[in-house]
């Protein structure tokens, strides 16, 4: 059986991808960890969602659109975050408060970077929270530490170059 385009696949040296283009030689397969390979038809790999060749196409916007809901889904890839233009080549400077050690400096885009992956891996876990079997007081329990851990996180956002990107706690408090 020949694969059509979207069917998902495991490949023993690429990992998890999806089938972008079909020849009748080759498969193009875009992989979460490895990006676009080309596969011949005859490598061993294990089909996990085969989707038959067929006559119809697929636009690029489909196969894009899968590509990405499946490296959101299986990986902690993030979105392109820009930091706020006042900030780039900036360093963070922390220094002790006792005079005898020595301070630490840390370029702000890797500080700012480490902050957006927390904000990142909170949002996974947001929604493993709310797609899980617990009952919905403790889903609502949860997700009130989750909005005050992003309460918490307010003070960042005068890194981040868009408002639409800011961390937002609970603003019922502020009316």
């Amino acid at each position: 059986m020949i694969l059509g385009i979207g069917s998902r696949i495991k490949h023993p040296e690429f990992g998890l991808g999806v089938v972008t283009n079909v020849t009748s030689k080759m498969y193009w397969v875009t992989f979460i960890d490895n990006g676009l390979e080309t596969v011949n038809v005859d490598d061993e790999f294990e089909i996990i969602d085969g989707v038959e060749d067929e006559v119809d196409t697929v636009s690029f916007y489909e196969v894009e659109k899968v590509v990405k809901d499946l490296l959101k889904r299986y990986s902690d890839i993030s979105e392109i975050v820009p930091i706020a233009d006042k900030w780039k080549g900036g360093k963070l400077i922390m220094q002790p408060g006792d005079q005898n050690l020595t301070s630490k400096d840390l370029p702000i885009d890797k500080f700012f970077h480490k902050i957006v992956m927390v904000r990142d891996r909170i949002r996974v876990m947001e929604q493993k929270i709310n797609s899980s079997n617990l009952d919905q007081q403790d889903k609502i329990d949860l997700q009130q530490y989750i909005t005050r851990i992003y309460g918490s996180l307010t003070t960042f956002n005068v890194l981040f170059k868009n408002k639409s990107q800011h961390f937002v706690g609970d603003s019922s408090k502020n009316k």
